[in-house]
Parts: C-alpha cells; structure tokens; sequence
C-alpha cells in the first residue's frame, strides 16, 4: 500500500512539472515564432494544461485499466466545476462575459452530451475519437475565427492565459526546446508512474480502477487546471479562472477522450456508464445554469458546488 501510494505522489509531481513546462516552454516558442496570444492560449495553454490527463488516458488504456482511462476525463470534469470553480467562486466571485459564454456554453454541453453518447455504446473505440476529436478542431477554428475577427473579452482572457505563464524574454530556442522536451518527457514519465500506483492501490485498498480514476487520479491530473485558476483569481483575472475550466472540460472530453479512443479503444465500465456520466451531465446544466442566471459564480453559488463534490466523493467512498 505504501509502495502505490508513493507511486502515485510521484506521478502527480512528475505530472504537474511536466504540464507546467510543457506550457512555458511552447509558449516562449510561440512568442519567439510570432504566433498570436489569442491562437497561443487557444491551443497551446489548452493542450498543455491537459497534457497530464492526456497521458493518464493514455497510458491506463495501454495497459488494460479503461477504469482508471475514463474515470480519469469524467472525474476531472466533475471536479473541474465542483471542486476547482467552487474553491475560486470563494475566493472571488466569478463575472461572464455573455457575447463569449454563448459560444463556450454551447461547445461545453454538446462535448458533455457527446461524452454520454459515447459511453452508451458501450466501448469507446475510434470511430468514437474520430468524431470526438474532429469536434475539438471546429470548436477551436470557430473559436480563433469569431474571437479575432473581434477582438473582444475572450480574446483578451486568451492573452491573459498567455501572460500568467511568463517565460523570461532573453530564454533561448535550445532552453524553451529543452522545457518542452522535459515536460513532455515528465507528463508521459509521470503518467506511467500513477497508473501503476493507482491499479495497485484499488486493488489493496478494495474498491474498483473506476473510483479511484475518479477521484484520486482526477483529482491530481486537475491539479495544473486549480493552479491556474487560483493564481488568476488573485491577479483578478477571474475571466480567465472560468475560462480554464470551460476550456479544460472541452478539451477533456473531445481532446483527451478523442485522442484516447483513436489510440486504444475503450471498454466502457458499467458503473460509470450508470452513475458517474449522468453525475457529469447534470453538474455541467447546473453550472451553464448558474452562470446564464446572472452572469456571474457567486461566493453562495461557489459553496454549493464544493458542497456537491465532498457529497459526491463521500458517496463514492462508500460505494
């Protein structure tokens, strides 16, 4: 037990190292190549805070653990708006930006309604990543295309991402091509780790790959996504902190699900396909809900959702 639990801290570590210097690295490449903030934060902060759940997804399909593969996108998204919106909405009440949150609002339900159609059938395989991941690629090309044509708040929330990753302006070519090489190095080393720690762990703990993929893996591979929103909270740029979710939870689902399935097709546990989609379904009404009912997360609305998730994990716990 001891054994897998180091396993897994180790993984985590390695995981948040590697997605942070997956980020700055690309980032300072792209400064360095003249890409725009707008196109940057877009993809390159997008991928790149999502490259630990990448390589979980990945790795736990590779090595049979399809629990721990799609326990590890389902949980993070739960997470992402119960636990990591609420603990921001605490500590500043979160404004939307109603021109842009149409658009986000839309690609974030339909990726959540695609995710539940997926695990319907049953095993997701790549016919599945295929759509999953063409879908990514329309929202981000509709998204460059409408925010640059207007230059408007998501525009700039998208170079304020860019901005809370600052990379010293005299690092050279070699140094960022080493940041990235170590990051991605780190996430895939980090990846692997936590897999093993993780299969170990249910199997000595008693309870099943998917409730520990759910919380625990979820959990540590969203670590990157807390991060983020805390330090944009405390710069006030809560546009981002909101913005990191939406995004992520896209991602997740059409990216990480997509790119998974296109890899290693995915045998589907029934638990999840029962319970924990429908629980990721409902959370994400309940957040396009709240924040089209005012355009803003309030501290009230932030202690709800942290309230749903100690309620989810404590009946995960006992499940």
């Amino acid at each position: 037990m001891t054994h897998s639990i180091l396993l897994v801290l180790g993984g985590l570590v390695l995981l948040a190292l590697g997605g942070e210097l997956l980020v700055r690295g690309a980032v300072g490449m792209a400064a360095r190549l003249g890409i725009s903030p707008l196109l940057a934060g877009l993809t390159i902060v997008g991928f790149g805070t999502s490259t630990p759940e990448l390589a979980t997804s990945v790795q736990a399909a590779l090595a049979g653990a399809p629990g721990i593969a799609l326990g590890n996108v389902v949980g993070s998204n739960i997470a992402n708006i119960l636990l990591i919106l609420g603990i921001s909405a605490l500590i500043l009440p979160l404004a939307v930006n109603p021109a842009s949150f149409q658009r986000d609002s839309l690609a974030m339900g339909g990726s959540a309604l695609l995710c539940t159609g997926a695990v319907l059938l049953g095993t997701i395989a790549w016919p599945a990543g295929l759509v999953l991941t063409a879908c990514l690629v329309g929202y981000i090309w509709w998204a460059y295309r409408s925010e640059s044509a207007a230059h408007d708040a998501e525009a700039e929330r998208h170079a304020h991402e860019v901005e809370d990753r600052p990379v010293p302006p005299d690092t050279g070519p070699l140094v960022l091509g080493g940041m990235i090489i170590a990051g991605l190095a780190g996430a895939i080393y980090g990846a692997r780790l936590l897999v093993e720690g993780a299969v170990v762990l249910a199997s000595a703990a008693g309870v099943s790959e998917a409730v520990i993929g759910l919380t625990v893996v979820a959990v540590g591979t969203s670590l990157p996504e807390l991060i983020a929103c805390v330090v944009a909270v405390l710069r006030k740029h809560e546009d981002v902190a909101l913005g990191n979710v939406v995004g992520s939870n896209i991602y997740n689902l059409c990216g990480i699900l997509g790119l998974t399935a296109l890899i290693h097709p995915i045998t589907v546990p029934a638990e999840i396909a029962r319970i924990d989609v429908w629980v990721m379904l409902g959370v994400t009404a309940l957040l396009i809900v709240q924040l089209r009912s005012g355009w803003r997360l309030s501290r009230i609305e932030g202690a709800l959702l942290l309230a749903l998730y100690a309620g989810y994990t404590a009946w995960l716990a006992m499940r």
